[in-house]
């Protein structure tokens, strides 16, 4: 009760509805909308970047929540990731395993595994550009094999003690959520269902006509595309009609069975 026993009669009820609502959380698209709901008054960030594997070796998976455009698991770079991860879990146990907040590339080493990812084919690397602090922590995991890190970026220039505190209170709850939703493909720019580069010139589909088929193909609505993509839904349904004409089907089963169909077989 120490982290809570000084907290307001506000805040407690505060806390106690945001975890409420993590409780819930089953879906990477619950995901998002919990961070970006009232869980950004405590840990104000635009992306969160989470890292768990063998952090002492390359075997080190990683999923990214955004609401930012681009910036999606699917089209990082595990390579550029991997380094910038280690980093940041090397920095965690060095103080003891308690929550760290920075500016971004504070450390030499940070500093330069951010620089290789600010390229223009790293939606990760460039959404860093306009990022000015983190905030690490991470969890131990006593009975599993890894631990996992998790790593807030934030527009605002610092963040305080009480977003520290705020860390190590909704952590739990935080990991708790993110065990419940399966990882993203990663490692990639195309989703999985399309990896043969070739799929996206049979399909005639452009990237974003491939991406929203991979959100469509996991039973996403319209709106839920566009809340995720950061356009409208209006515009997935424009989308959609263009990727229905291209794949000359009527439906979104039909375009979804097509797809994986050629995809399976070339």
């Amino acid at each position: 009760m120490g982290l809570f026993s000084s907290l307001s009669a506000d805040h407690l009820q505060r806390y106690f509805r945001i975890i409420q609502e993590g409780l819930a959380v089953r879906q990477h698209f619950d995901l998002l909308m919990w961070l970006q709901g009232e869980v950004q008054q405590y840990l104000p960030h635009e992306i969160m970047l989470v890292g768990w594997g063998d952090f002492s070796s390359n075997s080190i998976q990683h999923d990214i929540i955004s609401p930012l455009p681009g910036v999606r698991t699917a089209r990082s770079e595990s390579a550029v990731l991997s380094p910038l991860l280690r980093t940041f879990y090397n920095r965690w146990i060095e103080l003891g395993r308690m929550p760290c907040a920075s500016s971004v590339g504070s450390t030499e080493t940070a500093n330069s595994h951010i620089a290789q990812a600010n390229n223009p084919k790293c939606s990760f690397g460039l959404a860093l550009q306009g990022m000015h602090s983190s905030l690490l922590h991470g969890i131990s995991d006593k009975r599993g094999r890894h631990d996992c890190l998790y790593v807030i970026f934030s527009s605002q220039d610092e963040l305080n003690d009480s977003t520290l505190g705020a860390m190590e209170i909704l952590l739990p709850y935080l990991d708790t959520a993110m065990r419940r939703v399966a990882p993203l493909p990663q490692s990639s720019c195309r989703p999985s269902f399309l990896a043969d580069p070739r799929g996206s010139e049979n399909h005639r589909l452009s990237e974003r006509e491939i991406e929203i088929m991979e959100w469509v193909r996991k039973g996403k609505t319209n709106a839920e595309i566009g809340s995720i993509l950061c356009i409208s839904s209006y515009t997935v349904k424009n989308h959609l009609h263009q990727i229905f004409r291209k794949l000359d089907v009527y439906n979104r089963v039909q375009a979804v069975s097509k797809v994986e169909r050629r995809a399976h077989y070339g």
